[in-house]
């Protein structure tokens, strides 16, 4: 009886790792996390973390170049379409590399 069990293990990891077959524990395998406040609290990380960043490395460059709004104004662009990006990839994960 051990084999068949092994054999199903084995299985149900191939299926797994080919994308036929969906992971037990979405979460831990980097996909969504499980309830909505915890999808819409990371998604809204995402897009602010990435904001700031942003933001801050723009009023970092303009302060060091003096050329200040237009590095802050473009790198906050930047980071908008960055954290816009990052949620894109948060709904839809790629598959596993092939």
């Amino acid at each position: 009886m051990s084999e068949q069990n092994d054999f199903e293990r084995r299985l149900r990891q191939a299926r797994q790792k080919q994308g036929l077959e969906k992971a037990p524990n979405t979460a831990a395998s980097g996909g969504l996390p499980g309830g909505p406040w915890r999808i819409g609290l990371r998604a809204g990380v995402e897009v602010v973390s990435a904001l700031i960043a942003g933001a801050g490395l723009g009023w970092l460059l303009d302060w060091w170049l003096g050329s200040f709004p237009w590095l802050f104004l473009v790198f906050f662009v930047v980071g908008g379409a960055a954290g816009v990006l990052n949620v894109y990839r948060l709904f839809n994960p790629r598959s596993g590399a092939r």
